[in-house]
């Protein structure tokens, strides 16, 4: 088990010599702002797979968290040129595609909060299905819904990529630096190269689909179809020339022309081939990706989220509200680890959001929220009738409620693996945050790779985004499941983009968000506990062990938790498994004298700022 008990002056003293190196590259003693961008490749740092002890970062004027280190730092110049909040995120997020290929980039899509110091916007750039997709999109000859993982690695699974044209939109309300120069950074990376990392090694090497991919395998991996060992210079003259074209051009340089014409071929030409269509391609940039936040108050602050089609906030805000119903633990947290008590009453709260989760949300485009409003979800009488169904046994299984006495004539979908993302948090100079999660959704998305018909080596994955649909369009008796399959329509998500605010005056008090499909619902949560319930800053919180309850086992993560509260979760009536949980948590949270961020130690990200 972890050892949390150890003295925080001594591991403070050693940590900070063990981020020395990134307290630099931060640039902690560095004059005002830089004149223009004068884009400058850092050293790039070694990180080691699993689980690396991360400092935590204190800045005063502005902070940049982002899952890889290249990334964060592309973000910190950006903003030390002059840069807005939403300027370094777009810099971050075409970096994140060349460096971290497997969670997120151009080929896939994303959700963005943005706070201007007035008002919060909100950004869907969710893929969508092909026009001549349909509700049978995943059947097989048999009617019968295609095994997960073929439907997965499949054009079947590609969505059109929302990514760009978000970015591109985000740009226009709220960009300060000149277009061209936020592809600066990815662009220098791509053509002269970046060190593949341990861990993009290690997950390149336990991929066996990725290598039958012939883009993919040319670039990821050597003739005898190894992975390029760490270390390995990796260049990307495909994904420079795509950008250069973009930057130059604009978004219509991959929506249309020869990047298009790669992305139909390459899912159309599959074993198992997809529908999408170039018209289907160069209709996404004329869709209004502006949104509606969804914001709750919570003790003494507001939570501000996405609606649907992302489930995540109105899950995390059930699973508060209904914890809030609860009479309180006594003891929570003990030497840095959740009591089982409280385990009890998250994992049976979670169990109570899934199960609404699973029956009501939608793409609200094609689905009705219940009682006409998604907010009824999250009204106070509703989660105090669904909080006194917990008791001090485990319910098993969770039933969905009928919010607003509505009944729903969806079935319930059965839960699907979901994977994948990265997430973004920042905070500029004047005080504007973006909290931004974004993803091709499975790691290395339908292992199918575009190079944008350049012919040169590399380019960017493409999403699989269309199996977070459910692959079975009614359930067992025959009620259409809401989130089918349907021409146009966006599949249901997980990623929890977050901003939180002080109730009373109105100011920013954090960003946060992670990736890992259906438990970022939990890692969120469990961030949000432990920053605004605990007392905890947003390293120490993100510390905390892992723990999720889809609906059904209780999950914590290996190596955490003591048999001492397994034992007392199992004598409560909880299935516990014990397994993996690897978040990418990243979360900013202002302090008295700046800002405090945090960057999950389960992958590689770091924080940077002045």
């Amino acid at each position: 088990m972890m050892n949390y008990q150890s003295s925080n002056a001594l591991k403070g003293f050693i940590l900070s010599l063990l981020f020395l190196p990134f307290l630099i590259i931060s640039g902690c003693d560095q004059p005002e702002m830089d004149a223009g961008l004068t884009y400058t490749i850092p050293e790039q740092p070694e990180l080691p797979t699993g689980f690396t002890p991360k400092p935590g970062w204190a800045t005063s004027e502005f902070a940049v968290a982002a899952a890889n280190p290249l990334a964060t730092d592309a973000g910190y110049q950006i903003i030390r040129a002059g840069g807005s909040a939403i300027d370094a995120a777009i810099a971050v997020q075409l970096v994140l595609s060349l460096v971290e290929p497997q969670s997120s980039g151009i080929g896939g899509g994303a959700f963005i909060l943005a706070w201007d110091g007035e008002e919060i916007h909100a950004y869907n750039g969710r893929e969508t299905a092909p026009a001549a997709a349909d509700e049978n999109h995943f059947l097989d000859e048999n009617a019968d819904p295609l095994p997960f993982a073929s439907a997965v690695r499949s054009g079947l699974s590609v969505g059109v990529p929302g990514t760009l044209a978000l970015l591109k939109t985000v740009y226009e309300n709220h960009g300060v630096l000149p277009w061209e120069d936020l592809f600066t950074p990815a662009i220098l990376l791509a053509e002269d190269g970046f060190k593949i990392s341990p861990r993009l090694h290690s997950l390149l090497d336990s991929d066996e689909a990725l290598k039958n991919d012939p883009v993919a395998r040319e670039y990821f991996y050597d003739e005898e179809g190894n992975a390029l060992a760490p270390g390995t210079i990796l260049k990307t003259p495909a994904y420079a020339e795509i950008l250069r074209n973009v930057a130059s051009r604009g978004i219509s340089a991959f929506y249309e022309g020869s990047v298009a014409e790669d992305i139909v071929k390459r899912v159309t030409s599959h074993e198992r081939p997809g529908v999408i269509t170039e018209a289907d391609i160069a209709a996404y940039p004329a869709l209004d990706l502006r949104t509606e936040v969804m914001c709750n108050d919570w003790r003494e602050y507001e939570i501000c989220g996405f609606p649907p089609p992302s489930s995540g906030h109105i899950a995390i805000m059930q699973i508060l509200g209904i914890l809030d119903e609860l009479d309180p633990v006594e003891e929570a947290l003990v030497d840095s680890i959740p009591s089982a008590e409280w385990l009890h009453q998250f994992m049976e709260a979670s169990k109570l959001a899934f199960a609404d989760r699973n029956q009501y949300i939608g793409d609200p485009l094609f689905v009705e929220a219940p009682a006409g409003d998604w907010q009824s979800m999250l009204k106070n009488d509703y989660l105090s009738e669904r909080a006194s169904l917990v008791s001090d046994v485990s319910m098993g299984t969770a039933e969905p409620g009928n919010p607003r006495d509505f009944y729903s004539s969806f079935g319930v979908q059965i839960q699907q693996p979901e994977s994948g993302t990265s997430h973004i948090s920042i905070v500029d100079r004047d005080g504007n945050a973006v909290s931004m999660t974004t993803t091709i959704e499975s790691g290395f998305g339908s292992r199918i790779m575009s190079d944008g018909g350049t012919g040169l080596p590399g380019g960017f994955l493409l999403n699989n985004e269309l199996t977070d649909f459910s692959l079975a369009p009614y359930d067992d008796a025959g009620n259409p499941i809401a989130n089918r399959v349907e021409p146009g329509k966006r599949p249901r998500s997980s990623m929890s983009p977050t901003l939180v605010f002080d109730r009373e005056t109105g100011e920013f008090v954090a960003s946060l968000g992670s990736p890992g499909g259906a438990a970022i619902i939990h890692y969120t949560a469990k961030a949000l506990i432990g920053m605004l319930d605990w007392g905890l800053n947003a390293q120490e919180a993100i510390d905390l062990p892992n723990f999720a309850n889809f609906n059904g086992p209780s999950v914590l993560e290996e190596g955490y938790f003591p048999d001492s509260i397994i034992e007392a979760l199992e004598a409560m009536g909880h299935e516990v498994n014990v397994r993996a949980l690897t978040s990418g948590l990243q979360a900013i949270k202002r302090t008295e004298d700046g800002f405090f961020g945090g960057a999950d130690p389960r992958r590689e990200g770091v924080v940077m700022g002045d």
